[in-house]
């Protein structure tokens, strides 16, 4: 797939902002013999500002650091990338670098770490309705009482071709647009990071989501052996390995992994049969989860080779379990792909459910189509977060840059997987990581209905990890009912704060 906020209770002393790329004069041709090579331009200097806000009835003083980090090539030294960052750092600490430090980034590829920072982590937050649907225009920001600052540094990055980052040249934006590329680069910053701003004592945190989580998973693995050893990683909506997601033929695992977010769906939206509809969800989900490991995995394992009578009965359970009509899911050879199932759930209502987060609904031209024209959870959350953004980054944290900034899509070219016949998977370099660091420990969130990166996709990928049980008690898992941004629900993003706030504590050893 696939990947908060008023204004600052006080602004104190802005230092002044150095020029962005854009508004460098030109650069005049160098002088002496035309074949010297040109000198390479220096690093642009970060901007720095001061700001405190009030949460739980203490202030909380923060410099905000907001710029470029190099990314260099190893052998020449030159310039090949600029990865755009924004750090919260405490001003009144009593230890400054053993301070835990988070890294955060969200996911796509291609999408930048603003849904995390202005949703979750930051001071600030995009205010959105209380159950997270869409708010009128203008969009407000507001203080984010439920920041993660008052437990830990925070460091949000935008890998290349996402936010502000860019490659030096358009030929190696290439090197950065795959799995492997991007794991070395955001490495390579996070390296940077440490020495530059010399927290290298610190307790160390990742956080992803979405395709973050995937980039988590490899950055725990690749930067183990370069001497980064992570306290813990924190995974919201999860994605480790592609064949548990990707609908292809011969791949039948993401129909059973997927079968439970369409109970939940169905259930949240009251299309289940009464006895099913008014029990809660957990327990329902519970029935849809022991169907789908069983009886279902049965019958798509079994193919053709199934009964006329072994057939009906699947398709009388899957209709139970889905809220789908029979003959739909015949139809479907009980394999029903997630865009016919936002499409078809809610038919007869002609709306259409969301895919990022399934409490969501949306009105497409054409009723007859085989799948959703938009997702009505990625439009109700798109047009706030960018305007929140550009506010906050130029008025409030005084960065200016005429550059777009890639929120999702826009920057990155093709991707390159790693893979030519298979599917990729990070969940070895996580498997990796804890053989060669067992005292790392690993949160995971799952949003019950995040139709992106399904929980129980999840839960599979991590109950394949092949740990010993003593690695296995370094999982802390939580579950929300909301979907894969599920901090937008105001009750999600409350439960998160206290959740992590539990696990950050616990990952650093006294």
């Amino acid at each position: 797939m696939f990947h908060s906020l008023l204004f600052a209770f006080a602004l104190l002393l802005p230092l002044p902002q150095q020029p962005t790329q854009q508004q460098r004069p030109p650069q005049q041709p160098p002088s002496g013999n035309a074949t010297e090579a040109p000198r390479p331009l220096p690093d642009e200097a970060p901007v720095v500002t001061k700001h405190s806000m009030q949460i739980g009835g203490k202030e909380l003083r923060y410099t905000v650091t907001t710029g470029f980090m190099p990314i260099k090539n190893a052998q020449s030294g030159e310039t090949e990338a600029r990865i755009f960052f924004m750090a919260y750092t405490l001003d009144e600490a009593p230890d400054k670098a053993k301070r835990p430090l988070m890294f955060s980034f969200n996911g796509g590829p291609g999408s930048a770490s603003v849904w995390l920072h202005l949703g979750a982590l930051g001071p600030k937050r995009v205010k959105m309705q209380d159950e997270g649907w869409l708010p009128p225009p203008p969009y407000q920001l507001v203080n984010n009482e439920q920041t993660w600052l008052d437990q830990t540094d925070l460091v949000f990055i935008d890998p290349v071709g996402t936010g502000y980052s860019r490659a030096a040249t358009p030929q190696l934006a290439q090197k950065f647009f795959g799995l492997q590329g991007d794991l070395d680069s955001v490495g390579e910053f996070i390296r940077m990071y440490l020495t530059r701003n010399e927290r290298w004592a610190s307790p160390l945190f990742l956080v992803g989501e979405s395709y973050g989580t995937t980039r988590a998973s490899g950055l725990s693995g690749l930067l183990v052996d370069k001497g980064i050893a992570f306290n813990g990683v924190l995974l919201i909506s999860t994605v480790m390995n592609f064949q548990t997601l990707l609908f292809a033929p011969g791949n039948d695992l993401p129909y059973q992994l997927m079968l439970p977010s369409y109970t939940a769906t169905a259930w949240y939206h009251k299309k289940l049969s009464p006895d099913l509809q008014n029990k809660p969800l957990r327990q329902v989900l519970d029935e849809s989860e022991k169907w789908a490991t069983n009886e279902y995995a049965l019958a798509l394992l079994k193919g053709d080779r199934m009964t006329a009578q072994e057939r009906q009965k699947a398709i009388d359970q899957m209709a139970r379990y889905t809220g789908l009509s029979k003959e739909f899911i015949d139809n479907c050879n009980l394999r029903v792909e997630l865009g016919r199932f936002n499409k078809e759930l809610l038919r007869d209502q002609k709306t259409t459910t969301g895919r990022l987060d399934s409490r969501f609904k949306g009105t497409d031209s054409n009723n007859a189509g085989e799948g959703p024209g938009f997702d009505p959870s990625m439009t109700a959350i798109r047009p706030p977060y960018t305007a929140a953004f550009y506010d906050y980054v130029r008025r409030e944290l005084g960065f200016k840059s005429d550059l777009e900034y890639y929120i999702l899509g826009g920057g990155v070219g093709r991707w390159d997987w790693g893979v030519s016949n298979g599917y990729a998977d990070t969940s070895v370099a996580l498997r990796n990581a804890f053989n060669k660091n067992p005292f790392m420990k690993v949160f995971v969130a799952y949003g019950y209905y995040d139709m992106a990166t399904p929980y129980f996709a999840a839960e599979y990928s991590i109950d394949h990890l092949n740990l010993s049980p003593t690695l296995r008690r370094n999982f802390t898992t939580a579950y929300y009912e909301a979907g894969h941004m599920m901090y937008i629900d105001t009750k999600s993003l409350a439960k998160l704060k206290n959740d992590v706030t539990a696990f950050l504590q616990s990952a650093v050893q006294k």
